[in-house]
């Protein structure tokens, strides 16, 4: 990162060399545990795969004759990461790798499918040996909902209604014969369709006044099969393309079921977006307050949509989110191939936290991307070898699955604030809470707490007071480590792993909790 780009902190020294028993000023959450309404919808949860670097081919798919061990073709380590992950729903073809893809390319005996360039990521060749029926198999096996991405930008109507048929009809019709041939009989449960992806960019780079036309008419011909419902999302906005919102909002709102929205953690889109793995702490500290201005984003866009739909029928899909380094040295251009440090996990930990508090328009959310690329859940070795590494950021989804469908409560919150410098959407600097947090009542009446201390000086003492329920017992697990800049690789894959959290204290309904710098902390309170 250039001299001009360093971010720094305005209210703190930071000093690696203080110690990290030293407690700051104490903090205070009230959780009111019997004042929850919104659902914290499990499709927050989401993940995204697409074909780009080795997502796909080296990641979830090897082929059945494949020396890895696999499923059916599918990676079984990655698979079983997944399960265990319990992924509700994921998106694919991409991406701008979606509206370049002609699904039938990818039906019928592999040997026989077609070759394509992909254009869009290091111009590598394309098999299709991975489509419709892999990646709806998989969604099936894992137990998640399929998130179908349909090409607008080269494609016709007449393609994507027949694809449309063909995932979801269970009639007499061609499609639905086409895919008996092709060796399913009954057909897939598909929910979501999008329909195009970054249609102002890759997609397309339509106007938006354009693409609300185009959209009614592709929406049109996308029908409901025997009893498949279609959710139909419109593709949105980039980061702070208000009009664009807007304009989709007028011309097609009372269309579509959702809309997208892409908001990335990047230092800019042309040059060098800083290294993965080196970096200093005023990057990681401007690294968070670039994260939780999504916080802002999706303020603005839902006061937008807001105007056309107060009822908040129509859903805010942020179907692109995480964090965006360049791609690791050795590795081919084009893959977008980055290691994930404990400051990805932050970035996870503090979004997630963020999108907790807005599922009144916040439906959906898929991190990019679940297996090598970018922000992924899963790295694995491209050399042959078939190890594998769940990255600090797959341990955050983990520790936060109990969030999924469980009933947001609101908190009242008093830490201390860290000033960062902004920059042209952030002029007057951000400001970092030093502890993130976000709390739920599960199914059971048990609450989930996450806590992140950001610090990496000073570890916080944290006091819960437990309005509404009387508490019985506490347990938790907490991810630290060493160094922020700490990784899980191939050679060491359990640098930054979940270990259990003893420093939370119960007596008479208050909790007071001790979290070292630099750690996520998840309790259950029962």
């Amino acid at each position: 990162m250039e001299p001009d780009m360093k971010r720094i902190l305005t209210t703190i020294t930071l000093s690696a060399a203080m110690s990290a028993a030293v407690f700051a000023q104490e903090a205070t959450v009230t959780i009111h545990a019997d004042q929850g309404k919104q659902k914290i919808y499990k499709e927050i949860y989401g993940q995204f795969a697409e074909h780009l670097g080795s997502c796909i081919y080296g990641g979830l798919w090897v082929g059945e004759n494949s020396q890895i061990p696999n499923i059916n073709g599918y990676r079984k380590d990655v698979f079983d990461a997944l399960k265990a992950l319990q992924i509700p729903v994921l998106r694919w073809p991409g991406g701008c790798f979606a509206d370049e893809y002609h699904w039938m390319d990818g039906i019928g005996p592999k040997e026989k499918r077609p070759k394509m360039q992909n254009n869009n990521w290091g111009g590598t060749i394309e098999d299709n040996s991975f489509g419709t029926h892999e990646f709806l198999n998989l969604c099936e096996m894992l137990g998640c909902e399929p998130y179908i991405s349909g090409n607008v930008g080269s494609g016709t109507v007449e393609e994507l209604a027949k694809w449309v048929e063909y995932m979801t009809s269970d009639g007499d019709t061609p499609m639905a014969k086409l895919r008996r041939q092709n060796g399913r009989d009954k057909a897939w449960k598909v929910k979501f369709l999008g329909v195009g992806n970054e249609s102002w960019g890759c997609g397309g780079s339509m106007l938006p006044e354009y693409y609300a036309d185009l959209y009614r008419r592709y929406q049109t011909y996308c029908r409901n099969y025997d009893g498949n419902q279609l959710y139909k999302i419109a593709s949105g906005a980039s980061d702070y393309d208000w009009n664009w919102t807007k304009v989709l909002m007028d011309k097609a709102g009372h269309t579509m079921n959702g809309i997208s929205l892409h908001y990335y953690t990047v230092t800019g889109w042309s040059g060098s977006k800083g290294a993965a793995l080196k970096f200093n702490a005023d990057d990681y500290y401007w690294t968070l307050g670039k994260c939780l201005e999504v916080e802002d984003v999706i303020k603005r866009h839902a006061a937008i949509m807001d105007q056309k739909d107060p009822d908040k029928k129509i859903g805010l899909l942020l179907d692109e989110w995480g964090t965006w380094w360049d791609e690791e040295p050795g590795t081919i251009a084009g893959h977008l191939y980055q290691q994930n440090t404990m400051r990805d996990a932050f970035v996870a930990a503090l979004s997630l936290n963020v999108f907790h508090r807005h599922t009144d328009r916040l439906r959906m959310a898929n991190i990019a991307q679940v297996v090598n690329v970018l922000q992924s859940m899963i790295l694995t070795d491209q050399k042959g070898t078939g190890h594998m590494v769940l990255t600090p950021t797959y341990h955050v989804f983990e520790m936060y699955k109990g969030f999924q469908e469980a009933t947001y409560l609101p908190c009242d919150v008093n830490v201390e604030t860290i000033d960062v410098r902004g920059d042209n959407h952030a002029k007057d600097g951000r400001k970092v809470p030093a502890v993130s947090t976000s709390a739920a009542k599960k199914a059971d009446g048990s609450i989930i707490m996450s806590l992140a201390n950001v610090c990496l000086d000073k570890a916080q003492t944290l006091t819960v007071n437990l309005d509404g329920m009387q508490a019985k017992a506490v347990s938790g697990r907490i991810l630290t480590c060493k160094n922020i800049t700490d990784y899980n690789d191939f050679d060491n894959t359990q640098v930054v792993v979940p270990t259990d959290f003893k420093d939370a204290k119960l007596k008479k309904n208050v909790l007071t909790v001790k979290i070292p710098a630099k750690s996520i902390v998840v309790l259950d309170i029962k």
